[in-house]
């Protein structure tokens, strides 16, 4: 009876360390399991910290090459209006911010004032004297248009091409020369648009 009593026993005390082996080694699973859960939590938000982090940065260097490209697009077209008169020595130089601002108020582009003159008057080194035109128009058989000065005519330049010109579609160097200089085999045309190419890649 004894034998069994303390048969028993044993078996009891064994099986309680058994299961309290079972949970030791369970709550250590779990106990690692969770860990490296928490761990790869960690370690995911703090890539996603990197990660937003970066995004931020990007973005904020995004955000400020946009508003930069956009302010730097704009104001560069005076800054390259001044830059190409400069380049040939022309008289219209000290013009440049008012051209681009007519160009602005007619709503055309900033160059067409400047190539068109360069393709007439090598950018108004080649005109009849004291006339300050540089754009050959007006000019013929019966007289030459004249200005008193370069502001006047830019002026009435300006108020010129939108009227006679882009308010009638004629938006091109091609179309432009139909009725600008008819009589050009095309020589014209692309003169202008080579000028306009240097301006706008910065030749």
């Amino acid at each position: 009876m004894e034998k069994a009593i303390n048969k028993i026993g044993k078996m009891c005390f064994y099986g309680v360390l058994g299961v309290l082996l079972v949970g030791l080694v369970v709550g250590e699973c779990i106990y690692l399991l969770d860990y490296k859960g928490n761990k790869n939590i960690v370690r995911k938000n703090l890539a996603n910290g990197k990660l937003l982090t970066l995004a931020a940065e990007e973005n904020g260097s995004d955000s400020d090459v946009e508003i930069s490209g956009q302010v730097t697009e704009s104001d560069a077209r005076p800054i390259i209006i001044e830059r190409y008169l400069a380049k040939y020595k022309s008289p219209l130089l000290p013009y440049a911010k008012e051209i681009f601002e007519l160009s602005e108020a007619y709503g055309f582009e900033y160059y067409w004032i400047v190539a068109i003159a360069q393709q007439e008057s090598n950018l108004c080194k080649k005109i009849p004297e004291d006339s300050h035109n540089c754009w050959g128009y007006g000019i013929n058989s019966s007289g030459t248009l004249r200005f008193e000065n370069y502001d006047l005519a830019l002026k009435a330049y300006a108020s010129y091409l939108k009227i006679q010109y882009f308010d009638k579609g004629l938006n091109t160097p091609e179309l432009i020369m139909k009725k600008y200089c008819p009589h050009s085999n095309g020589s014209w045309a692309r003169g202008v648009q080579q000028f306009i190419d240097e301006m706008e890649n910065g030749v």
